[in-house]
């Protein structure tokens, strides 16, 4: 899937997947994490997506990774927030207090640009991307964060009857990425009520990953 796919959505306002409100998940299950407040979370393809104030609001930092820089824009004018715009390797720093937001290509976000975060919240990456992607994705993901633990989520559907984004990720391909690094444990699952994108039957699962060497 190429980067002009995402950047013409944003252009276009076509950003259905985008949620006007807090995930539910997140505010049911983050806590599970066990994070101290003011650890840093990092959203990767965080699009400008609420949960960045709900994040902040519940006393945590936040660290991003956006291809889009419309998205980005949109986001800070959303938290009222103005930022510090500077450049760090390929890619673009918008920075405020508490929040961090590499505009760019995931794949040049280092470890070092990153910074030390505490856990990831994967809302709407590993389901944004293609089967022939999501292998590198999860190990990009993996190495830039010291396998740092996870609150993810996962749609599956039968993906013959609507090509993605959002993708289906089963429970199966789940464990085949992340098994050998994390504790896997689905925390809740829910059948979607309008299905998804009003077109198909789907499922919602939400994941926790804690580091299986800690």
């Amino acid at each position: 899937m190429e980067a002009s796919f995402w950047h013409q959505k944003w252009e276009r306002g076509e950003i259905a997947f985008h949620q006007s409100e807090a995930n539910p998940f997140l505010l049911a299950h983050f806590e599970k994490l066990n994070l101290a407040k003011n650890s840093r979370v990092f959203l990767p393809l965080c699009g400008k997506t609420r949960d960045f104030a709900c994040l902040l609001a519940g006393g945590y930092r936040v660290v991003g990774a956006e291809l889009s820089e419309l998205a980005v824009n949109e986001l800070f004018k959303e938290l009222g927030l103005e930022p510090n715009i500077s450049t760090a390797g390929k890619l673009t720093r918008y920075s405020a207090k508490d929040i961090d937001i590499l505009a760019g290509d995931i794949f040049d976000v280092s470890a070092e640009l990153l910074g030390a975060i505490s856990a990831i919240y994967d809302r709407a990456a590993l389901v944004a991307l293609p089967s022939g992607i999501r292998e590198r994705y999860t190990s990009h993901l993996m190495n830039i964060s010291g396998t740092a633990p996870q609150l993810l989520i996962t749609y599956e559907y039968d993906q013959r009857l609507m090509d993605g984004p959002p993708f289906s990720v089963t429970e199966n391909e789940v464990r085949w990425h992340y098994e050998a690094a994390y504790r896997l444990r689905p925390v809740e699952s829910k059948n979607i009520a309008d299905k998804l994108k009003g077109k198909v039957a789907a499922t919602e699962t939400a994941w926790l990953l804690q580091n299986a060497n800690k």
